[in-house]
Formats: structure tokens, C-alpha cells, sequence
């Protein structure tokens, strides 16, 4: 498995950050997704004014990586322009744990921070197709 390169991958989650649509809330958060085939995918937050359709950044890239038929994702970066390294909200943490389940976790700032987690640890005991119906 290759080593992500930390550094560049929170840069793509930064400069993906600049296309963010953030009317509301003013909050610009940006992801990039690395998949085991090289292949980097970037999302940003989009909002709507029906707030329960506003996608996260996380699944943006997430999401774009598996409608190209990804499915190994490497490394995910994610970046907000906070105090430290940005978190992941609960439902992208979910996601996270489930189209990601081996990813490197990248959690960045505007600034140098980052911080390093794994899908597991956002998300201990997390819900999987295995505790549905069988």
C-alpha cells in the first residue's frame, strides 16, 4: 500500500476549500481523496437553503471517487479554516467508516497543523452493513 503524502494531500484539501458553497453557514471546508490506483478526488462543502440536503466536503470527494468506480481509498484529507485540525461531522464520519474503513484520515487547518486518525477511531463501534437484517 502506498504512504500518502500528508502534505500535499491537505494543500488539494485547501485549495478545494476555495470553491466551497457556503452562503449560510460561512463555513468553507475543503477534502481531497486519494485512491490506491493514484486517483485524487476533491469535494467541498455545498449548502442549500434546505439544510438537510447540504453535502459535506468528506462525502463530496467520497462520493466522486466511487461514481469513477473507486473503491479503495488510500488517504482523505480535510481542511477548515479552524483554531487546530478540522473534524468531521458525525454523518461524514459514518460515511467515512464505511467507504473508507482502511483510509488515512488527514485533518488540517488553514495553517501547517495536521492532525493523523484512522476511520476507526472517529468512529468507534460504528454502524456496518453487517448489523442490518441479513
Amino acid at each position: 500500500m502506498m504512504t500518502p503524502d500528508y502534505a500535499a494531500l491537505a494543500t488539494a484539501a485547501r485549495a478545494a476549500r476555495e470553491r466551497a458553497y457556503a452562503p449560510y453557514s460561512h463555513f468553507a471546508v475543503g477534502a481531497a481523496a486519494l485512491t490506491a490506483s493514484g486517483r485524487l478526488f476533491v469535494g467541498c462543502n455545498i449548502e442549500n437553503a434546505a439544510f438537510p440536503v447540504t453535502c459535506c466536503a468528506e462525502r463530496v470527494a467520497l462520493f466522486a471517487a466511487y461514481a469513477e468506480g473507486e473503491r479503495e481509498i488510500v488517504a482523505l484529507a480535510v481542511a477548515a479554516d479552524t483554531r487546530g485540525p478540522v473534524s468531521p461531522c458525525g454523518s461524514c464520519r459514518q460515511v467515512i467508516f464505511e467507504l473508507a474503513p482502511h483510509a488515512t484520515i488527514i485533518l488540517a487547518n488553514m495553517g501547517e497543523e495536521i492532525t493523523v486518525a484512522f476511520p476507526h477511531e472517529l468512529l468507534p463501534g460504528g454502524f456496518t452493513p453487517d448489523d442490518l437484517p441479513q
